[in-house]
This record gives structure tokens, sequence and C-alpha cells, in this order.
């Protein structure tokens, strides 16, 4: 590559959702929260956070939004012709996107260090060796 950036690619299953990232994450994580493990029908969701600046998306996208943590919306976007799920934030709204890892052309540069909402982590969904788990999102104090 000319530019010396990193360059992350992907998308969906059938190939009509399309991203590309330049420079590096803002970080990689785990997330074990409910929606998460509805929206992807598995223990978690690798996800990788960019600026919104650092990603360009092409092909259209569905988005299904849902209460978030906060109070807020959770925004996830999904191919509309193959229904793979691709990437969560509100496209144009948002200042970073957060891409799944499972729709990259290569995972191999995936390597999270974080996972958090541990606290609603499945028995049998794991955290590997070496990542640092939180019960809710990194400095979130407890409720009540």
């Amino acid at each position: 590559m000319s530019d010396g950036k990193t360059r992350f690619t992907g998308g969906c299953l059938c190939g009509a959702l399309r991203y590309e990232a330049r420079g590096e994450p803002q970080g990689m994580a785990l997330c074990y929260c409910a929606d998460c493990r509805k929206a992807s029908g598995s223990g978690f969701v690798p996800v990788i956070g960019f600026p919104a600046a650092a990603i360009t998306f092409s092909g259209e996208s569905r988005s299904f939004a849902s209460t978030a943590w906060n109070g807020g919306e959770a925004v996830r976007n999904f191919c509309p012709v193959c229904g793979g799920l691709v990437f969560g934030g509100e496209r144009g709204k948002e200042s970073s996107y957060n891409i799944y890892a499972g729709s990259l052309d290569d995972p191999a540069p995936f390597r999270p260090s974080v996972a958090i909402f541990a606290c609603s982590r499945p028995d049998w969904a794991l955290i590997p060796p070496g990542v640092t788990a939180f019960d809710r999102m990194p400095g979130e104090a407890p409720p009540g």
C-alpha cells in the first residue's frame, strides 16, 4: 500500500455492502451485552471502533435501532440482500462507527484488548486470555 496507513476491508456475506477503514482503530473489544448477543445469534460481538472520517461505505444498508445500555439508541446495520450484520452506528450521523470483526475480509489483525458487559456473559462464551474484562463499560460506576 502506498500511503503507509493500516487498511481494513470487509463487508457482508454476499458482498453488496462493503467498507474500507484506514488508519489505526480506536479500540478492539468483545461485547457480551444482551443486545449484541441477540443481534448476532452468538455469545458476543467482536467490534473495532473507527472515527467516521476513516471509513468509507459502499452499497445499501438497512438498520435496526434498540435501546442502548445508556438509554440512547444502539443502531446496527446489515445488508438488505443477505442480512449480514456489518457495522454499528447511524450512517452519516456518527463521529465513530463499530465494525463487526466477523465482517472483515482478513480477521487476523483483530486483537481485542477488552471485554465489555462481562456481567452478561453466558458461561459458555469464554473471554480469551489476556483480555481485560469489565462488567459494564470501562470507567462506568456500578448501579446503586
